[in-house]
C-alpha cells in the first residue's frame, strides 16, 4: 500500500506520457487552494526542472502566489517565462502579471503590461484600477473607469470596489452610484459598507450616515464603516453613539475597529479623559489588551488625553514592546515636560533594543522641552557614534530648538551654519521660536526670511515673527508682516479652548458670549482677576492688540479663550477634580502666567494642552518650568 501511494506520488508530479503539463497544473491548483503559495512556487520551479513546458493555465495560480509572497524577483521570472512561451496574450495571465506587480509595489510594470494589452476583459481594466488604488492614483483611476465605459465594458462588482476608494469629490461618487444602481449592485452589502466611506470622504457625512441607517444586515465592516467615516470627520461624540449601538447588537469587534476607536478619541480635541478610560476598559472586555498595536495605541491616547499615570500603567502592563511602544512612551514623558524621566526610560530601552531616527526624535525633543542640555547632547552624538544613525533634518531641529530655548541663540546659529545639509523649515522654525522666548531681532528675521520661502502658507511663521517685534516695541514692522500675511493670503487660525467638565466638553473662543452661562462666567472671572492680581500678577500686554489703549490691551486679555475655559470648569466641578483644557494652539503667554496664578489662588490643579505639549499648573508653578 505504502509502495502504490509513493508511486502514485510520483505519477503525479512527474506526468504522464501524454499529458504531462496537465498532471502538474492539477498539483499546483491543488496547493494553490490549500493556501500555500510557497509549495505553488516550489512545484513550479520542480516543473521546469523536469523540462516540462507549463501552459497558459499553469501560470496564473502560479503568478498569484508570487503576489501574495511579494516575491517580485520570482514574479518577473515568470513574466518571461510567459514571454518565451508564446501564453502572454492569454488573458488570464496577463491579468494576473497587472495584478501581481502591483502587490509587489511596481506600480509602472502593472502600467507597462496593461499598455501592451492587445484584448481587455472587465478583469483587466479592474485589476488596473485596483493598482491605481493601491498606490495612490485616484485621478488615474477615475480615468480608466470613463475609458472602460467609453469602450462598452460593462463594470463589475470588484471594479467598483477597487474604484470607490479613489473617490473624493462627491458628484464623481454620486455618478459611481448611479453606476452601481445600473447594475443592480446596490443591495451588496459590500458595496454598501465602502460606500459610507466613499460619501465620508467627500464630506457627506450626513449621506454616509443614512447609507449605514439603511443597511439590514449590518456586519462588522458596516460598524467600522460608520466609525472610520465619524472619526475622519472629528465627530467624536457620535463615534461613541455607533460603537455603544454596535456593542447593543452584540457584535464582536476586530483589532482593527478597536484601533480606529482608540485613533478616534487620540485625535479628538473634544474627547474626555473618562471617555478614555470607557474605551479602554472596552478593550480589555474583548480581551485586546495585550495587543502589541493595541497597547501602544492606548499609550499614545492616554499621552493625549493628559493622563499619563495611566498611559504608564499601560506601559508597564504590556507584555510586549517594539520600537514603537517606547518611543511613544519617551514621546509622552517629553509632551508633559518629564525630560529627565525620558532621558531614563530611554537608557533603559537600550538594553532591549537598538532605538531608531524615531526614538531619537522623542528623546531629544523631550531633552528640548526640558532644558537638558548635557542629556540632548549625549543622545545626539550618540546617534552616530554608537548606533550609526545618519541624523536628519528633524534631529537638527531639535538640536536647533534645545539650544535657543536655553537661549543660546549665538550656539544655534552657528550649529545651523555647520550642517552638513541643507536646513529646512523646521529647522528655520525652531530658531524662529527661540527668537521669541529670548528676543533677537536679527536672528528672527533670518529665519523668517528662509521660512516664508520653504514655509509660506504657515500663518505661524507671521504671527510669531509679528509678536517678536510687538514685544520689542517695533509696531511699524510688526504690521507689515501683518500685511504681508494679507498680500499673500495667509489667514490666521482662530484660536478656541475647550473644557471638559462631568464627562462632556464645550467649546469657548475669544469673548465668548454664547455659552447659557456667559453672565455668571464674566463676573466670576473678574472675582477671579482681582485675587490674582492681590497674589502679583501683572498682565503682559504684549499678547493684546496693539493698537488699542493700554487699558483695553488688560481687558482684552481677560476674555481670551482659556481664561473663559478656566471660569467655567471651577465654576462646574468639585473643589477635587482637576481642570482640563485643550487649546487648538499655542497657550497664551498672559495665559500661562494666569493661570500659575489661577491654581494658587484656587487650590486647583489646572492640565492645559495646547498645540505643543501639555502644561499641569499646581499650586502657582508650571510643569513646565516656564520653558515651553
Amino acid at each position: 500500500m505504502v509502495f502504490q501511494r509513493v508511486v502514485g506520488f510520483r505519477a503525479l508530479y512527474n506526468g504522464s506520457s501524454r499529458e504531462p503539463c496537465a498532471s502538474w497544473n492539477l498539483a499546483i491548483r491543488r496547493a494553490a487552494d490549500t493556501g500555500a503559495p510557497a509549495r505553488v512556487l516550489e512545484l513550479y520551479r520542480r516543473m521546469r526542472a523536469e523540462n516540462v513546458p507549463p501552459d497558459g493555465h499553469t501560470l496564473p495560480p502560479v503568478i498569484k502566489a508570487c503576489a501574495q509572497l511579494r516575491d517580485l524577483s520570482a514574479g518577473t521570472e515568470l513574466h518571461r517565462d510567459a514571454a518565451q512561451l508564446g501564453v502572454l496574450p492569454n488573458l488570464i495571465v496577463s491579468n494576473s502579471l497587472i495584478s501581481m506587480y502591483s502587490k509587489c509595489g511596481c506600480f509602472d510594470l502593472s502600467n507597462k503590461v496593461f499598455d501592451e494589452m492587445r484584448e481587455r476583459n472587465v478583469v483587466s481594466w479592474s485589476s488596473m484600477i485596483g493598482a491605481c488604488a493601491q498606490h495612490g492614483r485616484p485621478t488615474m483611476a477615475l480615468f480608466l473607469f470613463k475609458k472602460m465605459i467609453l469602450e462598452r465594458i460593462r463594470p463589475n462588482r470588484p471594479t467598483f470596489l477597487n474604484l470607490i476608494p479613489c473617490v473624493s469629490q462627491v458628484e464623481d461618487a454620486d455618478e459611481l452610484i448611479r453606476f452601481i444602481v445600473e447594475e443592480c449592485l446596490d443591495s451588496d452589502l459590500f458595496i454598501k459598507n465602502a460606500a459610507v466611506l466613499m460619501y465620508s470622504r467627500c464630506g457627506r457625512i450626513g449621506i454616509a450616515r443614512r447609507l449605514f441607517d439603511g443597511i439590514e444586515n449590518k456586519d462588522l465592516f458596516s460598524w467600522s464603516a460608520m466609525i472610520e467615516a465619524f472619526t475622519n470627520a472629528d465627530m467624536f461624540d457620535e463615534t461613541l453613539k455607533v460603537l455603544r449601538q454596535m456593542m447593543a447588537q452584540c457584535v464582536d469587534p476586530d483589532y482593527v475597529t478597536v484601533l480606529g476607536i482608540i485613533g478616534a478619541c487620540s485625535k479628538s480635541t473634544l474627547s474626555s479623559l473618562r471617555q478614555a478610560k470607557f474605551i479602554h476598559r472596552f478593550v480589555v472586555r474583548h480581551s485586546f489588551e495585550q495587543n502589541l498595536m493595541v497597547g501602544t495605541s492606548l499609550i499614545d491616547m492616554y499621552v493625549k488625553r493628559g493622563s499619563l499615570e495611566s498611559a504608564r500603567r499601560v506601559f508597564d502592563q504590556m507584555q510586549e514592546r517594539n520600537l514603537v511602544t517606547w518611543s511613544t512612551m519617551i514621546s509622552g514623558y517629553g509632551m508633559h515636560g518629564k525630560g529627565e524621566d525620558a532621558l531614563e526610560l530611554f537608557y533603559h530601552m537600550k538594553h532591549f533594543f537598538r532605538p531608531d531616527h524615531i526614538v531619537f526624535v522623542s528623546v531629544l525633543s523631550a531633552c528640548s522641552h526640558a532644558g537638558l542640555i548635557e542629556g540632548g547632547w549625549q543622545c545626539f552624538n550618540s546617534m552616530t557614534r554608537e548606533f550609526g544613525i545618519v541624523p536628519r533634518a528633524e534631529h537638527y531641529a531639535c538640536m536647533v530648538d534645545l539650544l535657543g530655548r536655553a537661549g543660546k541663540l549665538k550656539e544655534a546659529r552657528e550649529f545651523i551654519e555647520q550642517m552638513p545639509i541643507k536646513p529646512d523649515s523646521s529647522v528655520w522654525g525652531s530658531l524662529l521660536g527661540a527668537c521669541r522666548i529670548h528676543p533677537n531681532v536679527e536672528l528672527a528675521g533670518l529665519a523668517a526670511r528662509s521660512l516664508f520661502e520653504l514655509d509660506s502658507k504657515n500663518p505661524g511663521r507671521y504671527i510669531c515673527l509679528s509678536n517678536i517685534y510687538t514685544s520689542l516695541g517695533k509696531i511699524d514692522e510688526a504690521n507689515q508682516i501683518r500685511n504681508l500675511m494679507r498680500r499673500r493670503g495667509v489667514k490666521k487660525t482662530d484660536g478656541y479652548s475647550v473644557v471638559e467638565v462631568k464627562n462632556k466638553v464645550y467649546k469657548f473662543v475669544v469673548g465668548d458670549q454664547m455659552n447659557p452661562q456667559s453672565k455668571l462666567i464674566y463676573r466670576e472671572l473678574a472675582i477671579l482677576m482681582d485675587r490674582i492680581r492681590e497674589e502679583g500678577y501683572v498682565p503682559n500686554t504684549n499678547f493684546a492688540l496693539h493698537d488699542v489703549e493700554e487699558e483695553t490691551k488688560e481687558t482684552s486679555l481677560y476674555v481670551h479663550s482659556e481664561k473663559l475655559a478656566i471660569v467655567f470648569g471651577l465654576m462646574n466641578s468639585a473643589p477635587d477634580c482637576d481642570i482640563r483644557i485643550h487649546k487648538n494652539l499655542r497657550v497664551c503667554g498672559d495665559c500661562h502666567t494666569a493661570s500659575k496664578f489661577i491654581s494658587k489662588v484656587t487650590q486647583r490643579r489646572i492640565v492645559m494642552r495646547d498645540s505643543h505639549r501639555f502644561h499641569h499648573f499646581s499650586n502657582g508653578m508650571c510643569s513646565c518650568g516656564d520653558y515651553w
